[in-house]
């Protein structure tokens, strides 16, 4: 009887390949991926510029879009300003009656307001309410093939759609940290009186002798910066949306969440340089 044998072809598993490798490979595509979206996004903020600076302009968008970004946020980024403002008048006096320092309590409450906390909170609750609203729009815009029509038509999108939203972010922010500011230090004065009955006026004069034009114009003008940073990353995350209604909500999510984050790099970036310049 003659000896029949099946070639089955190779059969041995493939080896594993090794922790060192498999983590270089993972580098490898992480780095990819953060180089090319950073690639991506100097290309649409160059048509951005590029979209802006030509005419035609279109001033009725932008005055809409003023309004959608400033007006309807003012009643929120108000009542944000407040809850700080009593938020550091009760934790900083307990602070400062240790060390015997209460009458310090209006300078402490309109600095701490005046060159961080106001900036801050204002850029973190606009980018959660306009950052998302935008990045939904010009998502759902997107893979509704809106956009697409809009070329078609001869209109450019980048001039409708993304340079009058980033330039209503931009100008609106400085203006919404003034409110914040404002209801800031009116609530602190209202959290401080319940306590220590004291005018307003006085609550004024012995906060201003601490704040000179140093301490208010650089922190309120980076509010500008924050309101690029809100307006690029929105539109940016926006335009490329793909995947139906899933890639909108991945849009929006996506433009709060870095938005935020180059929030905060930026603050603290934008910190040193004015203690640099403006000690």
């Amino acid at each position: 009887m003659k000896d029949r044998t099946i070639y089955l072809g190779d059969t041995s598993l493939p080896k594993p390949q090794n922790g060192f490798a498999q983590f270089e490979e993972l580098m490898k595509g992480f780095l990819s991926s953060f180089f090319g979206w950073f690639g991506e996004l100097g290309i649409f903020f160059g048509q951005l510029v590029r979209a802006a600076l030509s005419p035609p302009y279109e001033g009725r968008e932008l005055i809409r879009q003023l309004d959608e970004v400033g007006s309807k946020s003012l009643l929120l980024v108000s009542l944000a300003g407040a809850a700080i403002g009593v938020v550091l008048s009760l934790e900083t006096r307990e602070s400062l009656i240790r060390f015997g320092a209460k009458s310090m309590l209006p300078s402490v409450i309109m600095l701490s307001l005046i060159r961080e906390s106001g900036p801050i909170i204002t850029g973190l609750i606009v980018c959660g309410r306009v950052g998302a609203g935008i990045g939904a729009e010009l998502g759902s815009m997107k893979v509704t093939e809106q956009i697409d029509a809009m070329e078609v038509s001869a209109v450019n999108p980048y001039r409708f759609l993304v340079a009058t939203r980033v330039l209503a972010c931009t100008l609106m922010l400085p203006l919404l940290t003034l409110a914040a500011d404002f209801w800031g230090i009116v609530m602190g004065w209202v959290a401080n009186t319940l306590s220590d009955p004291i005018s307003f006026r006085l609550f004024l004069d012995a906060g201003l002798k601490s704040v000179n034009f140093n301490d208010f114009l650089p922190p309120t003008i980076k509010t500008a910066v924050f309101g690029l940073i809100i307006g690029v990353i929105a539109c940016f995350q926006g335009m490329r949306a793909t995947g139906g209604t899933e890639g909108v909500g991945r849009a929006a999510t996506n433009s709060v969440v870095l938005s935020s984050l180059f929030i905060i790099l930026a603050d603290v970036l934008l910190v040193r340089l004015i203690l640099m310049f403006f000690p």
